[in-house]
């Protein structure tokens, strides 16, 4: 009786679970229904950070991109201040004690070149400071910092000089001769 008893019991639980849960339906297919597209653009190309963040360096940055509808470019670059690096350069000079070649440092700066020797305290030349640095200077034209325009106009002034190899006083006296003489109607020839 024991058995009977004991397989009653279990198919009582069955029934009544089967009574009390809920249905659940497996997915025998499932339809998915997409769209792919293909039109899509190329990336485009992004110009580099190029990061220049030490304050005792002496260069900028630049970065560009371009980008077409096939092939993408970037590229970036440091750009050194030549300026500043003259600068630091003189301050580094000027603090070891050698206060000429700090001078000299910037003397390479056609800019100061002139301020310095439209002041009279003319850049110091092979050494020689004060009025033998502008005689050093004067006789060599050619060391003159490429851009300084008080040394351009001398150099203009010694060319004229030795092209023609007349002043201007006498350029202006050949000139009021040959204005008399054409007036006068007499043909002058000068050599």
């Amino acid at each position: 009786m024991k058995y009977w008893l004991h397989t009653l019991l279990i198919l009582t639980t069955l029934v009544l679970i089967c009574i009390w849960t809920k249905p659940i339906f497996a997915a025998d297919t499932n339809t998915v229904s997409s769209t792919v597209v293909t039109d899509k653009s190329v990336p485009t190309a992004n110009a580099p950070s190029v990061v220049v963040n030490n304050s005792d360096i002496c260069k900028t940055a630049a970065s560009t991109a371009v980008q077409t509808q096939i092939l993408g470019v970037a590229t970036g670059i440091t750009i050194t201040d030549e300026n500043c690096e003259r600068i630091k350069l003189s301050r580094s000079l000027y603090s070891m004690g050698m206060k000429v070649a700090a001078v000299s440092t910037l003397c390479a700066d056609p800019r100061v070149f002139d301020a310095m020797h439209m002041a009279g305290t003319y850049c110091p030349y092979m050494g020689a400071i004060g009025e033998d640095a502008r005689k050093g200077w004067t006789e060599n034209i050619d060391m003159v910092p490429e851009g300084s325009l008080v040394f351009k106009k001398i150099e203009i002034e010694q060319k004229a000089k030795q092209t023609t190899g007349l002043t201007d006083g006498q350029k202006l006296f050949k000139f009021i001769i040959a204005g008399m003489a054409m007036h006068s109607g007499i043909v002058a020839f000068f050599p």
